[in-house]
């Protein structure tokens, strides 16, 4: 299933640069990012169980925001992509 990870962390705090810097690469483990806080991840029941925990283990509940969107299996009608990045096909290779 496709998942759409968001999150804000205070930068503010003193850990939070590096609060920022391990949900950002806990993400990255599970998937793409899109934009600048938000993961685009194809996972299934069980990996979002184990990602979930991760990052609630990661952010500071009283200053930091998380936010996970499942769209499902059949996410290509649900997702539009308008602009100036291009879009792609999260469960192809990646060829750089």
């Amino acid at each position: 299933m496709l998942v759409l990870i968001t999150y804000d962390v205070a930068t503010s705090s003193k850990n939070g640069p590096r609060r920022l810097r391990k949900v950002a690469k806990k993400c990255q483990d599970y998937g793409q990012r899109v934009q600048n806080s938000v993961f685009e991840c194809i996972v299934d029941a069980t990996e979002l169980v184990k990602l979930k925990k991760e990052l609630i283990e990661l952010i500071d509940k009283d200053t930091d925001s998380l936010r996970i969107y499942r769209l499902g299996n059949n996410y290509q009608n649900k997702v539009q992509h308008i602009g100036s990045k291009e879009s792609f096909n999260v469960e192809k290779p990646l060829i750089f």
